[in-house]
């Protein structure tokens, strides 16, 4: 039967929690009874998308940063005054009415702010974050190797907007996550030199994700401290991105096998990214616990100071592979996905 869960099954039952980010109100007012907590939640976005035959190409241009790869991105260059003038308008647009939060204690996540966020934090913040110019060069403004040319003609800051689909219709407007009402978003990124006409496909868009306090609720094996045949996996175990939910996934739903097979759970080693993170989500520091992206920053130090960069992520694979080698002494059927 397929339904709603809409409350946590019974304390005898072995169960995997894996409801994400936007898990609805009743199970997520069933779980702040069962955790005693209010949830910790952040507010995430998404770009606009525009059509590529309304941008304007002989403003934009085609390039990749450093020219390195295919030329994937279309480029919309600024100079100063256009900048300036843009970073205020944000700064002034009308912004969409989020329900059910306090407007002055919005919480969002550091890797997908807001553009008008970026935008409060200073007025250069922009140009060195999605808007920054480096490395971004229009052969038609000339030799990139003249330095005078160069300082003469490099963009002051420069939007990128990346190919959403095969056919090169659809373009997204990369890292303008935003939460303005749809008619400031169009008067405001009409703006952007070679998107004064453009034609939008989806305008920006912000939702509540909810995640667990999981410092205080769970244990590496991603089961729940107050009732171990419950685990959590996904986002709202305090991960971010596909790879790890994945990883989460598989751990849960591998320990619950193995707890109804009367058998220890696993708990991976801090030295693979799946056990940093899981280890992470469960004894980060509770004051500010907001959710982790897998990054090397979580793996224990090596031994050694390793100074190139591939010789340094090659030591990382060669320890965490040996230290789970142990695994392979565990049943083949509770450790396969």
């Amino acid at each position: 039967e397929r339904r709603e869960q809409q409350a946590l099954p019974p304390q005898d039952a072995i169960t995997v929690l894996a409801t994400g980010p936007l898990t609805s109100e009743p199970l997520a007012e069933d779980l702040r009874q069962f955790t005693g907590r209010a949830d910790c939640h952040f507010f995430d976005a998404a770009s606009p998308i525009v059509h590529g035959e309304s941008i304007d190409l002989s403003v934009a241009f085609r390039a990749s940063r450093y020219d390195k790869g295919d030329a994937d991105y279309i480029n919309c260059p600024m100079d100063k005054e256009q900048y300036l003038a843009f970073h205020q308008a944000l700064l002034e647009a009308e912004q969409a009415e989020l329900k059910d939060f306090d407007k002055n204690d919005a919480t969002f996540f550091e890797g997908c702010l807001p553009i008008e966020e970026l935008a409060r934090r200073g007025e250069d913040t922009m140009r060195y974050g999605p808007l920054k110019p480096i490395g971004l060069w229009d052969p038609r403004w000339g030799d990139v190797n003249d330095r005078d040319v160069r300082r003469a003609k490099r963009a002051y800051a420069v939007v990128q907007l990346r190919q959403e689909d095969k056919d090169g219709r659809l373009w997204n407007l990369v890292g303008f996550q935003t939460n303005l009402k749809w008619g400031e978003q169009k008067r405001v990124l009409q703006m952007i030199p070679g998107l004064g006409q453009a034609e939008f496909v989806r305008f920006g868009v912000m939702h509540r994700n909810t995640f667990l306090e999981s410092p205080q609720l769970l244990q590496p094996t991603l089961q729940f401290r107050q009732r171990p045949n419950l685990l959590a996996a996904g986002q709202i175990t305090g991960t971010e991105g596909y790879a790890a939910a994945v990883a989460g996934g598989w751990l849960a739903g591998t320990n619950a096998a193995r707890l109804a097979r009367g058998l220890e759970p696993i708990d991976l080693p801090a030295t693979c990214m799946s056990g940093a993170l899981t280890h992470f989500v469960s004894e980060a520091p509770t004051a500010k616990f907001q959710p982790m992206p897998p990054n090397f920053g979580l793996l224990p130090d090596l031994p050694e100071r390793i100074r190139d960069k591939r010789a340094r992520y090659g030591a990382y694979r060669d320890r965490a592979l040996q230290d789970l080698e142990p695994m392979r002494a565990l049943q083949p059927e509770t450790v396969t996905a």
